[in-house]
Formats: structure tokens, C-alpha cells, sequence
């Protein structure tokens, strides 16, 4: 890499940790600012410019998208982790092959999603029992949206890409060319061409599409010796190999993830278009709480990613405890200072007292446990970076299927629906007492942080260590 590049990347294999975490995380914070920002004026514009069943779609027809894109999003995690290894090591040939790969598996993987999605929305909609007032504005807008599919995995790609080999600063300024045309196209269509959701969800994937073309735009300038480009050029079966075993099982986790969270919604249907508003409305600000979880937990994944390829043990031991605890901290106190501030920042979104009654008590449920989920989150994508994935799939799948939906569907079944939240945090310490007991007995796991470690005795992996380990 050249020199003028390698200043724009973070190097997580010297210097302080926690330094490095944050130079990492701040731009990926400001992203996910943008990010709710973007889908938040989707909100505010639908919420005041239109009725409350439209918002009510507009809510509900994000979970069956995620289902299908979440699969590939993984994927682009695995490019991420066998990138950040890679640059660890000292390879950059199998960087340039990897980053070539991932560039082709968008076109082999994102039209053929797009188009599937457009038909399947229907009986996803069906499945999710989507009340008869909301359907068709539901039906509209996930449709479309779906049309978005190419430039949406083409931008998380490449985002993947970028965070593996350290850039976590251009993923910001990709966002913010998407965030001010969705802005003006959702104020256009919405409400000045009065297209309701059709308008929302056509402002969103030209967005999307415009992320994507400026960030291949920005791969090809300021790293060319990647040789990156638009159109598919090659696809090396090897990378193709391991960046599907190790992002497969993260996208397959993600989407029965997004599959149950489709489930959820379905009980939250049930309540009605009101308490269906309220939630999605409620969904902005919890978005909001997220924001540390989700950039410490990539700076997580690329810290373990180049400290495992670059054989740096005794930095995996400092960071495995320092930085879930201090995710866990920051979650919990932006947490509550949204929750002393949430009923003026709800009235923005909608007037409707009940609707804001909902919201109200679904920020509070969730924000007040959301701390938990920061920090087994951060855990196991400390593991995952080294390349076990299995055992935290196993435990996301777990921590839903067999706690969270449960818990729900009995709460909706025996008692008031509309608390179908406190689900959230009971699964929550489910994962988080999982990821403990993986931290202090697996012995795979703790044969890699002993590697190196002069007070402990010398304890070998129970499997040949290599690179992209799955």
C-alpha cells in the first residue's frame, strides 16, 4: 500500500488500544448517525405528511428485506474479517484477489435477490399478517425497496472492504452523498408530489445506488494497486471458498435473525396499526442507542481480525475484557439520556397520544437493557474476527428461536400483547451468560489467547491454527 494510504488506515496490531478503537469507531458512529438519519426521515416525513398507516408500512416492510439481504450483508462481514487477517499478515496479494472476488460475488448475488424479492413480498406479507389497512402501502414500498437490493449489497461490500483493510473514514462521506439525496428526494416525492410511500421507499434506493457508485469511485482512486473494479472482472475460487466459510454461517445467522425478527413483528401486527406505528416510531430512537454497539463491535472484528493474522496474542488478551465493557458503558449511559428525553424526540415523529404511548413504553423496555446486548455483542465479534463463527451463530440462533420468540409469543398469548419488548432483554442475558461461558472455558478460544503468554502454560490449539478459520 502506498504511503498516503497507509496514513488513512489504523493499524490495530500497535500503539493503545482504546485509542485505536475509537479513531476506528468515530466515523463509523458519525455513519450510523447518518444511517438512522436516513431512515429516520422516512419516518418523519411519512409521519407528517402522510396517515398513520402508511407509517405503520413503512415500519413493517424493513424485516422480510432484511431477511433476504442479511445473508449477503454476512457475507460481506467474512470479506471484512479475511481482509483485515490478511493485511495482519502481510499479504497483499490475497488482498488484491480477495477484494476482486467480493467485487464479482455482488453481481452473481445482488440481482438475483432483487428480482426474487419483488415476488416473494406478497406472501412475506401474508406470512406477517400485515393488517388490511397497511397492506398495500406495505406492499409498495417493500417492493420497491427491493429494487435497491444491487446497490445495497454493492455498499456494504465495499464498506466490508474498506473496514478490513482499516479505512473506516470514507464509509462516512459514502453516507453522507446517500443521506442528503434521500433527504431532498423523500421532501420531493413525499411531500411535494405527494407519492406517500411510494415516494419513500423510490428516494431510498436511489440513495443506495449513489452510495454504492461513489464508493467504488473511491476504491479505485485512492487504492489502485487493488486493481478494483465496477463490473465483475474475476473470481478466484479459492477467496470465493473462504470468504463464504466464514461469512455464510454470519449471513445465515443474520437472516434467521431478520427471519425472527419478521416473527416478532407478526405479534407486533397483531396489536393493531396504532401500537404498529408506535413501534416503528420507537425503532428511531432505539436505532439511535445502537449507534456505539454497532461501531465498536466493527472496530471489535477488525482489531481481532489483524491481531490474530499478525499473530499479536498478547493484544487479543488486553482487548477481549477492555472493549465489550467499554461498549457497555456508553450504551448504557446515551441509553438513559434518551430515555429523559424520549417523549419531546417522539413528538416530533407523530401527535397521536396513543401512539406515542406505545413508543414511549417500548424505548424505555428497550433502552434500559440495550447495554447488555453492547457488550456479548462486542464479545463475539472478538471471536469472530479470528474466524470461529460457529459457536456464536449457534448462540445468536439460540438466543431467538429458542428465548426471545418464545418469551413473546407467551406474553402476547397470556397477557398484554403490546409488551411483547420485554422479550428483548431476557434474550438479551441469554447471550450475554452464553458468551461469559465461552470466554472462560472453551478451550479453543483460550488456546489462542495463551499463545505467546509467558505466565501460562503452553497450550495448543486443539486444531491447526491457519488464516479464515471457520
Amino acid at each position: 500500500m502506498s504511503t498516503q494510504n497507509a496514513r488513512k488506515k489504523i493499524d490495530m496490531t500497535t500503539g493503545p488500544i482504546m485509542r485505536n478503537i475509537f479513531l476506528f469507531a468515530i466515523p463509523i458512529v458519525i455513519g450510523n448517525i447518518l444511517q438512522q438519519l436516513y431512515t429516520t426521515v422516512d419516518t418523519l416525513v411519512i409521519g407528517n405528511y402522510c396517515g398513520h398507516t402508511s407509517l405503520a408500512a413503512v415500519g413493517t416492510s424493513s424485516q422480510p428485506v432484511e431477511v433476504l439481504l442479511c445473508i449477503f450483508l454476512g457475507i460481506g462481514t467474512g470479506v471484512s474479517i479475511l481482509i483485515s487477517q490478511y493485511i495482519g499478515a502481510k499479504l497483499p496479494a490475497k488482498v488484491k484477489d480477495c477484494c476482486a472476488t467480493a467485487s464479482s460475488f455482488v453481481f452473481l448475488c445482488g440481482i438475483p435477490v432483487g428480482v426474487l424479492g419483488w415476488f416473494l413480498t406478497p406472501y412475506i406479507l401474508q406470512f406477517m399478517g400485515v393488517p388490511a389497512d397497511a397492506r398495500d402501502a406495505a406492499l409498495i414500498y417493500t417492493r420497491l425497496v427491493f429494487c435497491g437490493t444491487l446497490g445495497n449489497i454493492g455498499y456494504n461490500m465495499n464498506a466490508g472492504i474498506l473496514r478490513g483493510l482499516g479505512d473506516s473514514k470514507a464509509s462516512l462521506w459514502f453516507l453522507v452523498v446517500s443521506c442528503i439525496a434521500n433527504i431532498i428526494l423523500d421532501l420531493t416525492f413525499v411531500a411535494g408530489m405527494g407519492m406517500d410511500v411510494r415516494g419513500a421507499a423510490l428516494a431510498t434506493s436511489i440513495a443506495m445506488y449513489l452510495s454504492w457508485f461513489v464508493s467504488v469511485a473511491y476504491i479505485k482512486k485512492k487504492f489502485p494497486e487493488l486493481g478494483f473494479t465496477f463490473l465483475p472482472k474475476k473470481l478466484q475460487r479459492d477467496e470465493l471458498r473462504r470468504i463464504i466459510g466464514i461469512g455464510l454461517p454470519i449471513g445465515l445467522n443474520n437472516s434467521l435473525y431478520s427471519f425472527g425478527h419478521m416473527a416478532l413483528q407478526t405479534l407486533v401486527n397483531a396489536q393493531g396499526s396504532v401500537f404498529m406505528a408506535g413501534a416503528s416510531v420507537a425503532g428511531r430512537i432505539n436505532g439511535l442507542a445502537g449507534i456505539a454497539v454497532q461501531a465498536l463491535s466493527s472496530a471489535a472484528t477488525t482489531f481481532s481480525g489483524q491481531n490474530y493474522g499478525a499473530k499479536r496474542f498478547d493484544r487479543l488478551r488486553e482487548g477481549r475484557i477492555m472493549i465489550p465493557l467499554a461498549n457497555g458503558i456508553i450504551t448504557f449511559v446515551f441509553g438513559m439520556l434518551l430515555i429523559g428525553i424520549r417523549m419531546p424526540v417522539l413528538r416530533i415523529f407523530n401527535k397521536d397520544e396513543m401512539v406515542l404511548m406505545y413508543a414511549s413504553r417500548y424505548v424505555f423496555v428497550m433502552l434500559f437493557s440495550q447495554w447488555i446486548y453492547a457488550i456479548f455483542n462486542v464479545m463475539m465479534c472478538m471471536v469472530n474476527g479470528t474466524g470461529r463463527v460457529r459457536y456464536t451463530t449457534v448462540v445468536n440462533i439460540l438466543m431467538l428461536w429458542a428465548v426471545r420468540i418464545p418469551v413473546a409469543s407467551l406474553i402476547n398469548r397470556y397477557f398484554d400483547g403490546t409488551w411483547v419488548m420485554i422479550s428483548f432483554p431476557i434474550s438479551f442475558g441469554f447471550g450475554l451468560l452464553c458468551m461469559i461461558g465461552y470466554y472462560l472455558f472453551s478451550p479453543g478460544w483460550r488456546a489462542i489467547l495463551h499463545q505467546g503468554n509467558p505466565r501460562q502454560p503452553k497450550q495448543m490449539p486443539s486444531r491447526k491454527m491457519t488464516l479464515a478459520k471457520s
